[in-house]
């Protein structure tokens, strides 16, 4: 026998040898193609996650800007609004101080301080009650012993306190009995 020929029993087990190489051959093709398309979409994900995540940021950035701006322009306002209620008040003390009649300068100055009162009432701030005393709301910078006056009352106030809310913008200056 010719050592070069083959058996039928080689020839069928060589052909499938031959088709099994094609398929192992073609099966690696198959995996690499996959795995670039996989990596195609991963990369195009981590584009759109990043394009997404720099949005958010420029979003983020003027949000940013935008309240700062807002904040200056809030501050900008009340502090506008309060010179606003009180200009009023010193043109009435400048129509006073030209006057050259006693009673129109008094009469001028009562409407001013009404005036004034009006001003503070608009922008909410309030007077502080002085009949009690409380540490919290008045200054005690003078005290008398007299039993006509009840225990921590208010005697005489030399300075009205004023509050906005909760918030005390003046502490009362007062004389405390007993």
């Amino acid at each position: 026998m010719d050592e070069n020929k083959q058996t039928p029993a080689e020839e069928m087990q060589s052909a499938d040898e031959k088709t099994e190489k094609k398929k192992s051959a073609k099966k690696p093709e198959n995996e690499i193609r996959e795995l670039k398309k996989q990596v195609e979409t991963a990369k195009q994900e981590a584009a759109d996650a990043n394009e997404k995540y720099l949005r958010m940021m420029a979003e983020y950035d003027n949000f940013r800007k935008r309240s700062a701006k807002e904040k200056e322009g809030v501050y900008a306002d009340a502090y506008s609004d309060c010179i606003g209620n009180i200009l009023p008040i010193l043109d009435n003390l400048s129509r006073a101080a030209a006057s050259e009649n006693f009673e129109a300068v008094k009469k001028g100055l009562e409407m001013t301080s009404k005036a004034f009162e009006d001003a503070l009432s608009k922008m909410g701030i309030t007077e502080i009650e002085t009949k009690t005393f409380d540490p919290n709301l008045h200054n005690a910078v003078m005290h008398i012993e007299d039993d006509s006056y009840g225990e921590g009352e208010i005697v005489e106030v030399f300075q009205k306190g004023y509050r906005k809310g909760d918030k005390i913008i003046r502490y009362a200056m007062v004389k405390v009995a007993n």
